[in-house]
């Protein structure tokens, strides 16, 4: 009998997704990640929960259709890590006509199966303060609704979840030889530490590295269905002062947004070009940040450069290509292929996907593998999300409720932990009765009460992991506290394996 039923390569949102909702029908499930979480593309998205408002200029409504469902599903199921965001969209006759734009939303709102986001408006940006930032030449706009998440604390929590219903989850993992019987024999190494593990089926859902594992680790010659698109981002000092988005066209067709993030910051992206190299390589170019700066500039009064850049990064967008069509009219759907021999273990491959699809995604690689996993049922769109158990619109009640518990935190301090915990910030402050019991802090209002919680409940290991994936304090703390951080986290790792 084989040790799991279910093995999934690849700890991103795709990954995490998949042994949730497969450990939620109660099968036995292995997840294997040869770095932290949502290490690759699935941290360096735009963190958008949207249909993606420009693809239905590529007529891919289905997708559009699809994302834009799961924005109200994924917002009732994590309401700490994901909020409504409103966009507003400045008119440029020389991009889009203002007919043009106005039936797109008329039919992004007809499509979008809302409940709790509102429609579509018309601005005038020299009366409304969305207008005080632009330049003077843009006089009117439209303004829609999607939604802003957390996508790395997105891929932790869906790995929570999977494991508090019985998946193993092994981070810093890696599969380096996958034998293919009856069962699926997975050759593991962690720090140099060989295992074993059996699994009936077996996932690859390795995004960027999907056709590469498939190559070294599997031992397979996949028909090459794989494209890499690089997108990149910056972040810059915040550029206005309330606390909606822009859309901006850009003179190549592209979209590029601007998005209030992480309170004194502003969040730029993205760019879109074909990718050739290693994924764990990636970075944004020169090039590309003055490209995003370029079209910022084109529309905000305020103009910005490469040294007003705090932070920048870019992922790799994993695409299926069957090279039916032209480049630029690959979509941004994903593809799912079950390769099923006569008397050997299946394995099924992930290519593509968006963070707002996941779930969806998730579902139907269960779907697919329903002939080896009967009598299971999809159960994930009511399912809250670990600390997302409350009402979408309760956040502030929340955050009140945090600081009357622990009337000694900082406003900003209890807002920031209630974002990211949710109802689970007892389990994070369970230990916590006064000041002191929060221990050393390591800058901004990072402290060790908080390190140690997720060193024990959510896989970290080193600065980066809590800094840039648990959170965004990286923005924040210097080189010399991540160093500090860094040490305390060693000395707690090696004081974990001596006892």
């Amino acid at each position: 009998m084989a040790d799991f039923d279910l093995a999934v390569i690849g700890g991103g949102i795709n990954g995490t997704g998949i042994a949730r909702d497969a450990a939620g029908r109660g099968l036995r499930v292995l997840l294997v990640e040869q770095n932290d979480l949502a290490s690759g593309t699935s941290s360096a998205s735009s963190k958008l929960i949207h249909g993606g408002l420009r693809y239905l200029e590529h007529l891919e409504f289905r997708l559009v259709r699809a994302a834009l469902r799961e924005r109200e599903v994924l917002l009732r199921a994590a309401p700490h890590l994901i909020r409504p965001l409103r966009f507003v969209l400045p008119v440029n006759a020389a991009r889009r006509s203002a007919m043009l734009l106005r039936l797109g939303l008329l039919l992004y709102d007809w499509i979008g199966w809302r409940k709790i986001l509102p429609g579509t408006r018309e601005l005038d940006l020299l009366t409304d303060e969305a207008g005080q930032p632009l330049r003077r030449t843009f006089h009117h706009a439209y303004e829609y609704s999607d939604c802003f998440g957390d996508d790395a604390r997105l891929v932790v929590l869906n790995a929570v979840d999977a494991a508090e219903r019985g998946a193993a989850v092994r981070t810093r993992t890696r599969c380096v030889r996958a034998e293919r019987g009856d069962t699926w024999q997975l050759i593991l190494n962690a720090r140099g530490q060989r295992d074993v593990a059996t699994a009936r089926v077996l996932v690859n859902a390795t995004g960027a590295w999907v056709e590469s594992v498939a190559e070294t680790v599997l031992r397979q010659r996949p028909k090459p269905h794989l494209r890499l698109d690089k997108g990149s981002h910056i972040v810059v000092r915040r550029l206005y002062d309330h606390e909606r988005a822009y859309i901006l066209q850009s003179a190549d067709g592209r979209v590029v947004f601007t998005i209030p993030f992480e309170r004194d910051f502003t969040l730029i992206g993205t760019t879109d070009r074909s990718f050739v190299g290693d994924p764990a390589a990636v970075a944004p170019t020169g090039e590309e940040i003055d490209y995003l700066c370029g079209v910022v500039n084109e529309y905000f009064r305020a103009a910005i450069g490469a040294a007003d850049v705090v932070w920048a990064f870019a992922g790799v967008r994993a695409l299926y290509d069957d090279r039916a069509g032209k480049p630029q009219d690959i979509g941004r759907d994903y593809a799912l292929i079950l390769d099923e021999r006569f008397g050997e273990a299946p394995l099924l491959t992930v290519y593509g996907g968006k963070i707002t699809t996941y779930r969806r995604l998730a579902e139907a690689v269960l779907e697919k593998l329903s002939h080896f996993f009967p009598r299971t049922q999809p159960w994930t769109a009511r399912s809250p999300l670990p600390g997302g158990d409350f009402v979408y619109d309760g956040m502030e009640t929340l955050i009140a409720r945090a600081q009357r518990t622990w009337p000694f935190l900082t406003t900003d301090h209890a807002r920031r932990l209630t974002h990211a915990y949710g109802t689970r910030v007892a389990n994070v402050l369970e230990t916590v009765t006064g000041p002191a019991d929060l221990g050393i802090s390591f800058g901004a209002d990072l402290t060790a009460a908080e390190v140690r919680y997720l060193m024990t409940k959510e896989w970290a290991q080193t600065a980066d992991d809590v800094l840039w994936r648990r959170s965004k304090l990286g923005l924040r703390l210097s080189d010399a506290q991540s160093a500090t951080l860094d040490r305390f986290m060693k000395d707690a790792r090696s004081e974990n394996a001596q006892s």
